[in-house]
């Protein structure tokens, strides 16, 4: 087993399913005890059980929506209490918003992405960094994408969304920098996750579509995009703040 997070404590958002529950994978393996926090608390709980062992650290579940200040404030006081306090958080709890030009997307889907997308960043971060704060160190990771960077058509509102995440990781960065504090974004390229397949309807037809958009002519899997967070939650990152660590295939290097 890895010690790169040995004594850490991780919050992750989104934690239930794909690249979140990659993340709680890697991150648990490499020592840290995690707080899984997932909208669907049963997916929470599967993913905590999965990481629960006698001897390893610990893992535990709590049902949120990031949307919901009040929620997120009592998951993050509950997870900071039963671990002892907090030095590492992920936010990558996020929604899709429907293939639509602007002029026909319903308004609730756009009140939908920023509430999730980035609002729920903003709650997360807000309630989690006291904690941080008092631990004297730790590291914020915001999963973006690289839709961040680049656009895709019928998606202006997410792309929207995942830009302003790159810029709110770069003035965090500089707001906590002088107190031990590291914040980054982490952008992925198309990656082999529920989403992704409810949208295209199975595996096979995602790769097939959308994986020759990438240069290495696959879709990412959510445990490489485990590793990028690894590095960034550990201290082989040290120098590294108010950066966009993008794992993407080679998307926009096209």
């Amino acid at each position: 087993m890895s010690t790169a997070l040995i004594h850490r404590r991780a919050l992750i958002t989104g934690g239930g399913n794909g690249i979140g529950r990659a993340i709680a994978h890697a991150f648990s393996a490499a020592g840290a005890a995690v707080a899984i926090l997932d909208r669907d608390l049963g997916a929470a709980e599967r993913v905590a059980g999965e990481l629960a062992s006698g001897e390893g650290p610990q893992a535990i579940a709590l049902g949120c929506d990031v949307s919901r200040a009040t929620e997120v404030q009592a998951s993050i006081e509950a997870a900071a209490k039963a671990l002892g306090g907090l030095d590492t958080v992920v936010s990558g709890a996020a929604v899709f918003t429907p293939s639509a030009v602007l002029h026909e997307l319903p308004e609730d889907e756009w009140d939908r992405a920023i509430a999730v997308n980035l609002t729920g960043a903003f709650h997360v971060c807000r309630h989690a960094l006291p904690h941080l704060l008092s631990a004297g160190r730790g590291s914020v990771i915001l999963i973006a994408s690289q839709m961040g960077r680049v656009a895709n058509p019928g998606q202006a509102v997410y792309c929207a969304t995942k830009g302003a995440l790159l810029q709110f990781a770069k003035g965090m960065a500089l707001d906590y920098a002088s107190e031990g504090i590291r914040v980054n974004a982490l952008s992925p390229g198309g990656v082999v996750t529920n989403r992704l397949i409810e949208r295209y309807g199975d595996t096979e037809t995602a790769q097939r579509e959308w994986g020759p958009r990438h240069p290495l002519g696959r879709l990412g899997e959510p445990e490489e995009i485990a590793q990028a967070a690894l590095f960034l939650a550990s201290d082989a990152s040290s120098f590294m703040t108010g950066a966009d660590l993008l794992i993407d295939g080679g998307y926009t290097a096209l």
